[in-house]
């Protein structure tokens, strides 16, 4: 699995009610259900990745994060991901909010555009910049609300969301040394993952 799956994967109890949203060919969904006996399901918005993971048995179904979240009843889930997405839906924020309506808890990961390698691009070159991470041209990219650590942490904080856990790494995963410092991570964390719930929400069981 990809890097951000298999550490979203460490942040998810057995035997949980999980949604992932973007699911892609199910990597995540299968491996939950093998390893952690989740009851797993997904969403996802293209069609040929939906049907192929239909195909190998999971439960997922065609349809998208910014109109499809309404119809599930609150607390449906004890934990709702998403990952690499929230910077490609059209209303993030609304996003997260019906997240956090429907699961108790919320699991986001997305690649740092605040990257010192992505400051440097842009300012050296004055193009908006290729990385690993972020792999694809301007006119391909399907990112259309590009955030950064420090961005998400303040989004959180206005709407209320409590950060039970979060972490940088880089793209080969290693970790980053400077989590106790977000302003860090936010220059060197080549993408992000964030464990969160409502403030206020009963503690984990």
């Amino acid at each position: 699995m990809r890097l951000d799956l298999r550490l979203i994967a460490e942040m998810i109890a057995p035997r949980a009610r999980v949604l992932d949203i973007g699911c892609g060919d199910g990597a995540l969904l299968e491996h939950l259900e093998r390893e952690k006996q989740a009851d797993a399901r997904g969403i996802e918005i293209d069609m040929a990745q939906a049907t192929s993971a239909v195909a190998q048995g999971l439960a997922v179904i065609h349809g998208d994060a910014d109109n499809d979240l309404a119809f599930y009843p609150d607390d449906a889930f004890d934990y709702v991901v998403l990952s690499r997405t929230i910077h490609a839906v059209e209303k993030p924020r609304e996003v997260l909010r019906q997240m956090l309506r429907i699961g108790r808890h919320a699991i986001v990961s997305f690649p740092n555009f605040g990257h010192w390698e992505v400051r440097m691009k842009l300012l050296l070159t004055g193009r908006m910049p290729m990385t690993q991470t972020w792999g694809k041209a301007w006119h391909e990219t399907p990112n259309i609300h590009p955030c950064t650590i420090l961005d998400f942490v303040d989004l959180c904080a206005q709407d209320g969301y409590k950060v039970e856990q979060w972490l940088a790494v880089d793209e080969h995963g290693s970790r980053a040394p400077w989590k106790r410092s977000v302003r860090l991570a936010n220059l060197f964390g080549e993408q992000a993952l964030f464990l969160l719930k409502r403030s206020g929400a009963e503690p984990r069981g």
